[in-house]
């Protein structure tokens, strides 16, 4: 059923509420997962066109993502991390695409209304703009 299951990270606490929600469905299903995290910071978004170097927080990123894969990947998932750069909701949306991906499942900050407006949600944009599963897991605040 989900053979392959993105899981979009924020380098922050909330991670840990979908890595822990989603191993039991990805160990039951012997789900591939994908760890993606988009960096979205002024280096980040024109590292490419200004062919700027990458930023201490890019690398801070990797290593998370890195450590992540591999705590995963001791546990006998198979498991992949990205590094992707840019705007979230069109990285998380495009790697769903190239993966072929059977799920996206992302933790949740539980903004309400305002918060929402002011902030943003990249969960709601990307539930909103893809026809890909969407699994939302509230983070204990």
């Amino acid at each position: 059923m989900y053979r392959t299951i993105l899981i979009p990270l924020e380098n922050s606490p909330t991670d840990q509420t979908i890595l822990t929600h989603i191993r039991p469905l990805a160990q039951q299903l012997g789900s591939r997962l994908i760890l993606i995290h988009v960096a979205d910071g002024y280096a980040a978004r024109y590292q490419e066109s200004l062919k700027l170097a990458e930023s201490e927080e890019m690398r801070e990123d990797q290593h998370y993502l890195d450590q992540q894969r591999d705590i995963l990947a001791r546990e006998g998932f198979d498991v992949a991390a990205h590094l992707a750069c840019g705007d979230p909701t069109d990285e998380i949306i495009k790697m769903a695409q190239r993966e072929h991906v059977d799920l996206i499942a992302m933790s949740t900050h539980g903004h309400r209304l305002v918060k929402d407006v002011v902030l943003g949600s990249v969960a709601s944009a990307v539930r909103h703009r893809t026809d890909i599963p969407v699994l939302l897991v509230r983070a204990k605040t």
